[in-house]
């Protein structure tokens, strides 16, 4: 077994003990910062890796933010879980309704994501992803470059979820202050860039070690237990998700990169047993805090109107009959008048595991199946690949034997949705809004219906990562949504063309005036949520 040298013990303690344990929660009171909760030795940290691999254990559950769990709340549930389709609050919540569901974006709900990824940056350089990562690459040199390649893994996952909310972010330039003490972004195309960079650094460091039985990351790793072939795998896997989103503004990079994640010898996410997830127990997911704690969240109407319509054995494995309707599955349309909680009789969440899903076998046969409808070398058969895609995600919740009946099935689709409660909401057949996309492959489609077919398939099966949804949304158009009813941007979000992107922190204007006005000119357009990302294209 490696030992840690004394070098970084040394380094380790003129930084601040409080690097390897200070993310134990996004918001939480850093004031001790500076000595070492936990009253481990010298000689502890020399042994087990533990100097190095303890970071890695907060940057996991920093993915989302699941403690204290309204974190989560604010980084994704009421910003891309609602905006994917998926989930709906059933009351005003904050602000008397005018919130992020209606497009008036709360500045204090906002930041929360840009908070979990960098801190209180740069005033408190060790609180968050960026700050932990870098103490680690600073920490690995050659000896640990194992240990840097799970980081930059995670970092890029990390990064990769705040770009898409953002656009440019601080990534490259992270550390890097100007004379004028500002702090640069990099364009969302130089941060995607930099991304593949990482990734295939850590994919070079960890092919070699794929068929190796050791496992120094074991004590520190929450998703897959120290393997080296899983976190190959997923590396794998996550190249091509992103080669997959720049594929429309960048199709010769996307192409080159997704072709580089096919052939590798690794491999990519493929059973149930490959897929990444974050074991946060003992703390309870925090989704089912929201749904039956809070009573803050229940089912999407989009959700409703395409799970009833496919008769998709999965809705009672996503969520719960309504009370509203006994025995029946109700979900809220976001962007409505709500004047009260009326809407919590519609459909709960269905209660979920202590475990954060990161990204599903299902999704990359998806993946696979849109590499090979766009001719990429490796990618094998859009039609094997969409269906192993829908299979997989059967399997993901026990239901194989239901899986070949659901893709014969060439009549089934959306139906439209009906709010029993207020009918100004109701989305009626025939809608502009209402997929009538159906679920056997059909090989005579043309290119663009066989991707609203991926997409949709897809959208059902990334559940219940809305943030990913409602990215794919963004880039495709698929699956169709129904827009808001009530818009509350003041004209920066235009109806017809939804929510495209969250503004900059507002900290970052207090902090970092300069650095966030040159990221507006970097956007392209102003900082709203109107603005389309880089990869956003029309």
């Amino acid at each position: 077994m490696r030992t840690l040298k004394s070098k970084y013990i040394r380094n380790l303690a003129i930084a601040g003990i409080s690097a390897v344990v200070a993310l134990a929660g996004c918001t939480k009171d850093f004031e001790r910062i500076n000595t070492n909760p936990y009253g481990v030795s010298e000689d502890d940290l020399k042994t087990d890796f533990r100097l190095i691999g303890e970071p890695f254990k907060q940057i996991q559950n920093s993915i989302y933010g699941n403690s204290p769990g309204w974190v989560m709340q604010i980084q994704q549930n009421l910003e891309g879980d609602i905006w994917s389709g998926y989930m709906g609050v059933p009351g005003p919540f904050g602000n008397g309704g005018n919130n992020n569901s209606t497009y008036n974006l709360i500045d204090g709900w906002t930041v929360v994501m840009w908070g979990c990824a960098y801190g209180n940056y740069p005033d408190a350089p060790n609180l968050s992803v960026m700050p932990v990562a870098r103490r680690i690459e600073q920490l690995a040199g050659e000896e640990f470059k194992d240990f840097k390649a799970w980081m930059l893994i995670l970092k890029v996952l990390v990064m990769q979820r705040v770009s898409d909310v953002y656009g440019p972010i601080i990534y490259t330039k992270y550390g890097v202050i100007n004379p004028d003490k500002s702090i640069d972004y990099d364009s969302q195309k130089d941060a995607y860039y930099a991304f593949f960079k990482d990734l295939n650094d850590a994919i070079t460091v960890l092919t070699p070690l794929r068929t190796s039985t050791l496992k120094p990351f074991e004590k520190f790793d929450l998703t897959y237990d120290g393997s080296y072939s899983a976190w190959l795998k997923f590396a794998n896997s996550l190249r091509l998700r992103l080669a997959i989103r720049i594929a429309k503004i960048d199709p010769g990079k996307a192409k080159t990169e997704g072709e580089a994640a096919l052939a590798n010898p690794g491999g990519l996410l493929e059973t149930t047993a490959d897929i990444a997830a974050v074991n946060i127990a003992p703390t309870p997911n925090p989704y089912n805090t929201y749904t039956s704690g809070y009573n803050d969240i229940r089912m999407g109407a989009p959700m409703e109107s395409i799970l009833t319509g496919y008769k998709d054995p999965r809705m009672p494995k996503y969520f719960e009959p309504s009370a509203a309707v006994p025995g029946v599955y109700k979900g809220i349309r976001t962007g409505i008048a709500l004047p009260d909680k009326i809407y919590a009789d519609y459909s709960k969440l269905a209660p979920m595991p202590s475990k954060m899903q990161l990204m599903t076998a299902a999704e990359v046969w998806f993946l696979k199946a849109e590499a090979a409808l766009r001719g990429w070398t490796g990618a094998g058969d859009a039609a094997e690949n969409y269906e192993q895609g829908v299979r997989a995600s059967f399997a993901q919740y026990e239901l194989s034997s239901r899986a070949d009946a659901y893709l014969a099935d060439n009549t089934s689709r959306a139906v439209p949705y009906v709010d029993t409660k207020n009918a100004a909401n109701n989305v009626g057949a025939g809608h502009a809004t209402l997929s009538n996309i159906t679920i056997r492959w059909e090989e005579g489609d043309a290119f663009e219906r066989k991707l609203e077919r991926i997409i949709t398939q897809k959208w059902i099966a990334v559940f219940p990562d809305g943030q990913e949804a409602w990215s794919e949304f963004r880039r495709t158009g698929y699956p169709k949504l129904f827009k808001v009813v009530v818009n509350n941007s003041g004209g920066k979000i235009p109806t017809d063309l939804y929510i495209r992107r969250v503004n900059f922190a507002f900290t970052e204007y207090a902090s970092n005036p300069l650095g966030v006005q040159r990221a507006v000119t970097l956007l392209g357009g102003p900082d709203n949520g109107g603005t389309r990302l880089w990869w956003d294209k029309p």
